[in-house]
């Protein structure tokens, strides 16, 4: 079996724990610092808000898509038969755009 050398993302834990560790807060501080941040959000992309930047690193945005009715026997040329596409319903998309800053990182 083949190993995978690909890097694991870091846990909530470890990411406060160094939050706190750099910033001389206390673990309890940072995780009311993120939960804060995550209501904001929350308040800021909800029906009818407006988009929600983190400087220097993305913006949040939600896109509403409109219904799509059925169609019957739609050619797929990929797998060169027709095909019957069920309907979708309309709905809320949420895209984050990474900002200048995050993408200078990388």
């Amino acid at each position: 079996m083949a190993k995978n050398n690909a890097k694991k993302s870091p846990t909530k834990s470890e990411v406060f724990r160094t939050i706190a560790e750099k910033t001389q807060l206390s673990r309890k501080n940072v995780a009311g610092v993120f939960d804060e941040l995550t209501s904001m959000i929350a308040r800021s992309i909800k029906k009818g808000g407006g988009p929600f930047t983190i400087p220097g690193l993305c913006k949040i945005v939600v896109r509403r898509m409109p219904a799509k009715p059925a169609e019957k026997n739609k050619w797929i040329p990929l797998l060169k038969e027709y095909r019957d596409i069920a309907a979708k319903p309309a709905r809320s998309v949420v895209k984050v755009r990474a900002l200048k800053a995050l993408k200078e990182m990388v």
